[in-house]
């Protein structure tokens, strides 16, 4: 009779994780995730198959936290628009506080990966279709509460802030100044389509991007 594991699966995922998100794919090696897991060579292949299936496995757990923490920041009681702001302000805020440059692994393992693994490209533009419809929704429903210009195009403007968010999460990996990262932040909330006070609906609540 085979022995029942004597780990939890979702613990060794996310101790791989850290190690492939600091050292990437190829710097990693079974000695350094067995060195961080706690787990022979045996365990790790008897459960996970191999390096790049743990590395799948370490990567879907990231992409799932990560829409995971913009589904919370942009949905829930209040106005849409303050939440989408508070979301953009945080990010850029979390970036120019990264010391260690990891950035986004998502980002660092398609960089790495996606254009010679198919299995990473797909999951890297699925986790990017993720994030773009929280934007966009958030977006809607500021729209309909007035906050927003109802006429300007959701998707589009979701486009933008996506496109502004993944870049600040280079610019910050490439040494740039907290002052430029949360200054490009604050510019991009600036240029959203408002409804002036004197346009908006009875009971909205004006907003600050500031």
């Amino acid at each position: 009779m085979a022995r029942p594991r004597q780990f939890d699966d979702e613990g060794v995922v996310r101790a791989a994780r850290n190690q492939f998100w600091s050292n990437g794919y190829d710097r990693t090696s079974i000695d350094d995730l067995s060195a961080v897991t706690g787990l022979g060579r045996g365990s790790l292949y008897g459960a996970f198959g191999d390096k790049r299936a743990l590395f799948l496995r370490a990567l879907d757990s990231y992409n799932s936290d990560a829409i995971g923490a913009w589904r919370s920041a942009l949905r829930g009681p209040g106005p849409a628009l303050p939440r989408l702001e508070r979301h953009v302000r945080d990010i850029s805020e979390a970036i120019s506080r990264d010391v260690e440059r990891r950035g986004c692994m998502m980002a660092r393992s398609a960089t790495e990966l996606a254009a010679v693994d198919k299995s990473v490209a797909e999951r890297t533009a699925a986790t990017v279709r993720g994030l773009h419809s929280e934007l966009s929704d958030c977006i809607a429903r500021a729209q309909a509460e007035g906050s927003l210009d109802a006429d300007a195009d959701t998707d589009r403007l979701a486009s933008l802030l996506l496109a502004v968010l993944r870049g600040l999460e280079a610019l910050g990996r490439a040494g740039a100044a907290s002052e430029v990262v949360i200054g490009a932040a604050k510019q991009a909330l600036a240029l959203l389509p408002r409804v002036s006070t004197d346009e908006r609906a009875p009971g909205s609540t004006p907003t600050d991007p500031s």
